[in-house]
C-alpha cells in the first residue's frame, strides 16, 4: 500500500514472503572464469599436466586444515550451509518492506496495537516481523522491545560474519598453502639434481600448488565470501527496518515520523514515498 491511506479503516496489510531463488550471477561467473581458464589449458595441448594429486593435496587438505584450527567445530560444522548461503538469496526488497511496515504503522496508529495481532496470516509469511509485531501486541514496554530486538540483530550479524569469514579465511589460506606447495617442490627438486628424471615431477608440485592455491583462493573463495558479506548487510539492513518500525509502532509515534526513520536508513534508490 501506497500513498495516503484513507479511509484507514480500509487498510489492507500484505506482507511479502521471502523467496529463495538461486544466484545465477554466482554461479554463471564461477563456470565462466573456470572454463576460461579451462579453456586455455585446453589451447596449450597439455590439459593432462595441470592435474598433480600431490599438489592437490597440499593446496585443498591444507587449506581445509588450517582453516579449521582457526575456527571451532560447531563453527564448521555449518560450512555446507554456509557455501549454500552463497549460492541462494532471498528476494528482500527493503523499498516494498518499508511500505509495509508503514501500513502496520497507520493500522496500529488508526485501530490500536491490538489490531496488529488479526494480521497474523500475513505476518507469518515473515518470521522475523511476525517476531517483533508479537512482543507489541503482548504489551511489552519499548525498552524492553528495543533491547530484545537489537540483541537478536547483533546474535544475527555476527553469525553472518562468522560465516563469511571462514570463506574469507579458507581464501587467504589457500595461496599460502600453494607457496608452501612450491617450497616442498623446489627442495625435492634442489635435493634430486642427481637424478634427471625426478626434477620433471618436483618441478610440476612447486608450480601447481601455486596455480591451484591462486585458483581456489581468488576464483572461488574469495568470491563466495564477498558475497555472503553483501547478503548479511541487506539482510541486518532489513532487520533494522523493522527493528525501528516496531520501536516506533510501540510507543504510538506519528507514522510521518516512522517514514522519515526509514528513509534515512534506506539507500537513496529505495526511499519511500509513503503519503503525498
Amino acid at each position: 500500500m501506497s500513498g495516503n491511506p484513507a479511509p484507514q479503516q480500509n487498510i489492507q496489510i500484505s506482507i511479502s514472503k521471502p523467496i529463495a531463488k538461486i544466484d545465477w550471477p554466482t554461479i554463471v561467473g564461477l563456470i565462466i572464469a573456470l572454463s576460461l581458464v579451462g579453456a586455455a589449458l585446453a589451447f596449450g595441448g597439455s590439459t593432462g599436466a595441470f592435474f598433480n594429486a600431490p599438489a592437490a593435496l597440499i593446496v585443498i587438505g591444507g587449506t581445509i586444515a588450517v582453516t579449521a584450527i582457526s575456527y571451532r567445530g560447531d563453527d564448521l560444522s555449518k560450512t555446507w550451509s554456509i557455501t549454500k548461503a552463497s549460492m541462494l538469496y532471498h528476494i528482500r526488497d527493503p523499498k516494498e518492506i518499508a511500505t509495509q511496515l508503514m501500513d502496520l504503522s497507520v493500522l496500529a496508529k488508526s485501530k490500536g496495537v491490538l489490531a496488529i495481532a488479526q494480521q497474523e496470516t500475513e505476518l507469518q509469511k515473515d518470521p522475523y516481523l511476525e517476531f517483533a509485531m508479537r512482543y507489541i501486541t503482548d504489551g511489552y514496554k519499548t525498552e524492553d522491545i528495543l533491547q530484545i530486538l537489537t540483541h537478536d540483530t547483533d546474535a544475527l550479524a555476527e553469525r553472518h560474519k562468522t560465516g563469511a569469514s571462514i570463506l574469507r579465511r579458507a581464501s587467504e589460506v589457500a595461496p599460502a598453502m600453494g607457496l608452501i606447495g612450491t617450497l616442498v617442490g623446489l627442495v625435492q627438486m634442489l635435493s634430486q639434481l642427481n637424478d634427471p628424471s625426478s626434477i620433471g615431477p618436483a618441478m610440476a608440485v612447486a608450480l601447481l600448488t601455486t596455480f591451484y592455491g591462486a585458483m581456489l583462493g581468488t576464483v572461488i573463495l574469495a568470491p563466495m565470501a564477498a558475497k555472503l558479506e553483501r547478503n548479511a548487510s541487506l539482510d541486518i539492513t532489513i532487520k533494522d527496518l523493522i527493528v525501528s518500525a516496531a520501536v516506533s509502532i510501540s510507543q504510538s509515534e506519528s507514522p510521518r515520523k516512522l517514514e522519515t526513520i526509514l528513509n534515512a536508513a534506506l539507500p537513496p534508490a529505495s526511499k519511500i514515498v509513503y503519503f503525498k
